[in-house]
């Protein structure tokens, strides 16, 4: 079973600028199978959009997805581990702010992102979130 982080985070995560639209975003993540993408400024993280931001935070309030840009939807108040973090650390993290990805930094540059299906698969694999979590995309 990995310990740290960087033995099951997502290496190389889905990023974007923050002046890509919502509807660019969202077909990355149709594209790449993945359920966000990290914002980014002038090489810097600046943020995280989900798919269920698209849904909620987008759509929902009748706003347009051509011309939102993810720099103005996305969520900055962000939480971050490092690689050697451990498996534990980010269930505390998760747990303690209610939040389903960490993005993880080494030296202040985005090196991957672990989700919460990402430590299910680790902990508990016979469990419900673990299998489904392991199980190839269903198209």
């Amino acid at each position: 079973m990995a310990s740290m982080l960087r033995d099951l985070m997502t290496s190389n995560p889905t990023t974007l600028d923050v002046s890509a639209t919502v509807s660019v975003a969202a077909r990355a993540m149709r594209d790449l199978d993945v359920g966000d993408v990290l914002v980014m400024q002038n090489g810097d993280l600046r943020g995280i959009v989900t798919d269920r931001d698209i849904v909620v935070r987008c759509l929902a309030e009748g706003e347009n997805p051509q011309s939102i840009t993810v720099g103005e939807l996305c969520t900055d108040a962000l939480v971050t581990l490092s690689a050697d973090a451990s498996v534990a650390d980010a269930v505390e993290l998760m747990e303690r702010h209610a939040i389903r990805r960490v993005p993880i930094l080494e030296n202040g540059s985005v090196l991957g992102i672990v989700s919460l299906g990402d430590l299910a698969v680790a902990r508990a694999p016979r469990s419900a979130l673990g299998q489904i979590s392991a199980a190839p995309p269903s198209r």
